[in-house]
């Protein structure tokens, strides 16, 4: 293995992007010595040291941190030259690294997933679910699928879905507490929401715009188990028509206000700008982008 070969740089790295020796052994299915001695090659190959090394962590030199953007840089051109050379086959082949939000990770991508297995036979997908903004160059992330939000200015963000949001309550709950006819009828129900949400409702519909206040005794800062406090009959809610349009159809929910909507849920599928995405990645972004929606 030649000392500044993609497996060196790859080490260095995502050494220097985790802080640590051992955590990039255990992403790169390695040890921890193997790492070190392929940092240490390309150190002796370059003549400086790019990490400084302590008992608990490493750290980029300051030659390290501008040699850590061209590495990036070229190991992203490593990539899409081997992509060049698996697309003349007509097969992804690969890993590809996903992340989602929790809640749509649970309920619809994981099955899309499992398809997109099916269909892609030579193709290994890892799908990461956190609720928060993840930095697909930093995490090596291929794709990361984001809902709502500001959209970084150095990604390249392809439009995935627009998703309305309805209220709805169990058919429970609706016998229980009634229907309301109109928006400010809403004020009279046990109104759930998501922790750290605002009390006021924007509601769109046959009068335009109108704000409803709609203070909570229930918050949470979990899609599915807001979903499932709905679903208990604990209250009324506002959820995105992904979330409940199946149960919708199956009775378990009921839509109040048919004719008013909440403002949409707008999602993108986020990647690092390449001049030739490789096939693997291309091939699970296509899938997503044309299932997404229809999920």
């Amino acid at each position: 293995m030649s000392r500044g070969s993609p497996e060196a740089m790859n080490a260095f790295v995502r050494a220097a992007e985790l802080g640590s020796l051992s955590a990039a052994a255990r992403e790169l299915h390695t040890t921890q010595p193997t790492v070190s001695k392929l940092v240490a090659a390309l150190e002796h190959s370059l003549g400086v040291r790019l990490l400084e090394r302590s008992t608990s962590r490493v750290v980029p030199t300051e030659e390290g941190s501008r040699f850590l953007v061209s590495a990036r840089e070229l190991l992203a051109g490593y990539e899409e030259a081997v992509a060049d050379l698996a697309s003349r086959s007509h097969q992804p082949k690969g890993l590809v690294r996903i992340s989602a939000p929790v809640a749509i990770g649970m309920l619809r991508l994981n099955a899309l997933m499992l398809r997109a297995l099916d269909t892609f036979p030579l193709l290994e997908i890892d799908l990461m679910l956190e609720d928060r903004f993840v930095d697909p160059v930093e995490e090596r992330i291929d794709l990361a699928l984001r809902i709502g939000g500001s959209l970084p200015p150095d990604m390249v963000a392809r439009p995935l879905a627009v998703w309305p949001r309805y209220v709805v309550a169990a058919p429970e709950y609706v016998a229980r507490s009634g229907r309301p006819q109109e928006p400010k009828d809403l004020q009279s129900h046990n109104y759930l929401r998501y922790a750290g949400g605002d009390d006021v409702v924007v509601l769109s519909g046959p009068a335009g715009n109108v704000n409803v206040g709609l203070p909570a005794r229930y918050r949470v800062n979990s899609a599915v188990a807001m979903l499932e406090a709905v679903r208990a009959g604990a209250g009324i809610a506002l959820q995105p028509s992904w979330m409940v349009d199946e149960l919708l159809q199956q009775r378990k929910l009921v839509r109040l206000l048919p004719q008013w909507v909440g403002p949409s849920q707008v999602a993108h599928l986020l990647h690092a700008p390449m001049r030739r995405q490789p096939m693997r990645v291309k091939a699970a972004a296509d899938f997503l982008v044309a299932q997404v929606a229809k999920s």
